[in-house]
């Protein structure tokens, strides 16, 4: 299976559909990461505060793929906001993969009431010049955190990876994103799995002779969004990463994105006041 790649404001390609990992046991994510990159997925999301980023690093090594063939993904906790933290919890992050660099380096949220996120990312800017990531970027970030970065730092964000999918498509973010030239990433992008019952999605799912699950899927990529699906199973895993061998028509289209419902489509934290360190009590 060959996924195509989106490609970042620094020339960086990303891998249009990758496997997220998100509240996948350390000791079950070597086996799922393995399985995945035999099925050709070639980009995978993890985060410090999943704490399975050593399984993540197994499975690299054990699919026995080179390092450059996948693109990884890690996030900074928000309780290592700040210079200093931010660069000793990178290395942290470095050393449980078992990696020399990171793909993609993300601030996993905003906290805007901690009043960090910018000093944060200056110390990003310094990883990514030090060669030790080779894109950055943020994750569950408002409008007003992505302008406020722009104006304020020296490298825009490559890529804002936030809760998107059709009941919640948050398209304030995605146009500050794209007047940006940022990526748009989307997590949970079946909205956990909540939007795969919709009539309008079972219909088309019934009339392309595909699942739910990759209507959904095909929507966002046909928009030109990178999807992060979640799945420990490997028949939705392959079936995740099958979105190109359809299209879905523009009728189609608008079906799905009529399925809008606003923030009570939400399904994650709010970034307006997600405050939470990510650690382990």
């Amino acid at each position: 299976m060959t996924v195509p790649s989106v490609t970042l404001n620094n020339g960086v390609a990303i891998p249009q559909v990758g496997l997220g990992v998100f509240e996948v046991p350390d000791e079950g994510t070597q086996a799922n990461v393995e399985k995945a990159l035999e099925l050709g997925y070639r980009h995978v999301d993890t985060a410090a505060a999943y704490y399975n980023e050593a399984g993540v690093g197994a499975g690299l090594r054990a699919s026995g793929l080179p390092r450059e063939e996948v693109f990884v993904t890690t996030k900074l906790r928000n309780g290592d906001q700040g210079y200093e933290r931010a660069l000793r919890a990178f290395e942290d992050s470095r050393r449980e993969l078992g990696v020399d660099y990171v793909d993609l380096y993300l601030i996993h949220w905003p906290v805007p009431s901690k009043d960090l996120y910018v000093e944060t990312w200056q110390a990003f800017e310094k990883l990514l010049s030090d060669g030790a990531v080779r894109a950055i970027g943020v994750s569950n970030f408002l409008p007003d955190h992505l302008d406020r970065l722009v104006a304020e730092t020296d490298v825009v964000p490559a890529v804002n990876q936030v809760e998107v999918h059709p009941t919640f498509q948050q398209a304030e973010i995605q146009e500050t994103c794209r007047r940006h030239g940022i990526a748009v990433e989307a997590y949970s992008p079946l909205g956990r799995g909540a939007d795969l019952e919709a009539p309008a999605v079972m219909s088309i799912a019934t009339d392309v002779g595909v699942t739910p699950a990759q209507v959904v899927l095909r929507w966002a990529v046909q928009q030109g969004i990178v999807v992060i699906p979640k799945s420990v199973s490997p028949e939705r895993q392959a079936t995740n990463i099958d979105l190109f061998s359809f299209k879905l028509s523009d009728e189609q289209m608008a079906q799905v994105s009529a399925l809008e419902s606003g923030v009570a489509g939400r399904t994650g934290g709010d970034p307006a006041s997600a405050a939470f360190t990510q650690f382990r009590r």
